[in-house]
């Protein structure tokens, strides 16, 4: 049951923010290498019905080609994108006055879809603006009441309930499942082996290297944090793929020997035969057969346009599939199910209450089955440290999960893109987070491990203190459909 009243609050004002950074190695994912990238920060001031105000803040990548890999549309294109969610978001929740937390994401979401829809955005791409404006509305909320993250979904103070938009959770006891939830003192990291990421130093000319105490090669990873899980990205091509994951195992098998992995395939194959074969070409391959042991699951290795046109079942019998990109509304993990995928990631860009509803649904079809057939992971998009990542690890440990992908503290120096102050303040708060010996703030990675304890605190997970007058304004998003610049494939 719920720890109380579902509190009403509402939206006054919401501040939109960036900030850049440049990679310190190339970062190769699906159809872009990203060598620099743009943050979104914002911070949003609520009200409570007894007149207290308070803010919150949240960060996300304002990522392009993957909320949308339309190659007939720029990168700042995509970006402007992700601004226009955003507007739209805060649009609907404003327009709407007082409600629970929960009642401003569900009173929103079908106008959300569909405003987005007339401006040409994906339900992917739409959803990025509901997503970042909650993280901030829950951390106000936190900081009002001062109450932790996990202490706020436990008790159910956002007011989450099944509604017309999750059919399938009819029925189902919410309060008592979020009551049920316990976060993890410490996560695993996941690390990411990106397409073009060196495996050994051989593949990295000298005059390449980055040289910032940091490793930098796929061996050196293994060596330095010692981590056993891996997520390692395929390109569509069976024999480059082949190649490539031969060397990946080479290193694995003798740096780290008892380990577990993943396989991205970030949309690169055209149709399920065509991951299959790799599968099955894997298999056949004595050379890859503690790796082809070790793989947990495969993640969205179709493209969207056709991932869920049919079933996958040329190989889901053999290995779960889960969908990533292809979960762009609620429903999309059901449909996905009913086609023979096991599993859904959570990403906080997607909204931390559709991982919450998929975690519920994962707990409900595995209890009716009496096993552990249906699943979620914990993937990043280049989640960079300090707001960004601390909301995203409070959340997928509160929701049962042990290991995380995470990607922004091998291709972004720690915080080096913000300011000292910023450092200063996320080092101080979170001693058990992070470290400052050789440079900026980093991620205390040890034995392959995150601790989490410091994530306890008022509000979604963060005590550090943002240095807004280091950031500049948020670019105005367009306010009509944004047309392609060049045709595809030109």
């Amino acid at each position: 049951m719920t720890g109380g009243a579902v509190p009403k609050l509402k939206l006054e004002r919401v501040e939109r923010f960036e900030r850049d950074v440049k990679l310190r190695l190339p970062f190769r994912f699906g159809v872009i290498t990203v060598t620099e990238a743009t943050q979104a920060v914002i911070r949003a001031t609520i009200a409570l019905p007894d007149g207290r105000t308070a803010t919150g803040v949240a960060a996300e990548t304002l990522a392009a080609k993957w909320f949308d890999k339309n190659l007939s549309l720029s990168d700042d294109q995509n970006l402007d994108q992700l601004r226009q969610a955003l507007d739209i978001a805060i649009d609907l929740y404003s327009a709407q006055g007082w409600a629970s937390a929960f009642g401003l994401f569900a009173g929103a979401y079908r106008d959300q879809i569909a405003r987005g829809g007339a401006l040409g955005l994906n339900p992917l791409v739409a959803s990025y603006g509901p997503a970042l404006l909650d993280r901030a509305i829950i951390d106000a909320l936190g900081k009002a009441l001062g109450k932790s993250f996990a202490a706020m979904i436990r008790a159910n103070l956002p007011g989450i309930a099944g509604t017309e938009l999750t059919p399938d959770l009819a029925g189902f006891d919410l309060d008592r499942f979020l009551g049920g939830l316990r976060p993890g003192a410490a996560i695993d990291v996941r690390h990411t082996v990106g397409l073009v990421d060196p495996i050994v130093a051989s593949d990295q000319p000298r005059e390449h290297r980055v040289n910032d105490g940091l490793p930098e090669t796929l061996e050196e990873v293994a060596r330095f944090y010692r981590g056993t899980y891996y997520k390692l990205k395929v390109g569509g091509d069976v024999k480059a793929d082949l190649d490539r994951l031969g060397r990946i195992a080479a290193v694995l098998d003798r740096e780290i020997g008892d380990y577990q992995a993943t396989l991205d395939g970030n949309e690169q194959y055209d149709d399920v035969e065509g991951i299959a074969e790799l599968w099955r070409r894997m298999a056949e391959t004595p050379e890859l057969k503690r790796l082809v042991a070790s793989i947990l699951f495969i993640e969205q290795p179709i493209k969207r346009a056709v991932a869920l046109s049919r079933p996958v079942d040329a190989l889901a019998k053999r290995k779960s599939l889960e969908i990533d990109e292809s979960d762009g509304e609620l429903g999309s993990f059901p449909a996905a199910m009913a086609l023979g995928y096991a599993g859904v990631s959570s990403k906080n860009c997607k909204g931390f209450y559709k991982s919450l509803l998929n975690a519920a649904r994962v707990a409900r079809l595995n209890a009716q089955a009496g096993s552990k057939r249906y699943f979620m992971s914990a993937e990043d998009l280049t989640t960079w440290a300090g707001v960004s990542v601390q909301q995203d690890l409070a959340l997928v440990s509160l929701i049962g999960l042990t290991h995380v992908e995470r990607n922004g503290h091998h291709f972004i120096d720690g915080m080096g893109f913000a300011s000292e102050a910023e450092q200063r303040s996320f080092a101080a708060q979170h001693p058990d987070l992070y470290h400052r010996e050789n440079g900026p703030a980093r991620l205390r990675i040890e034995q392959g491990k995150l601790q989490l304890g410091s994530l306890a605190c008022s509000g979604f997970a963060v005590s550090g203190e943002t240095d807004f007058a280091a950031l500049r304004a948020m670019r105005p998003a367009p306010k009509a459909r944004i047309e392609p610049l060049r045709k595809t494939g030109t």
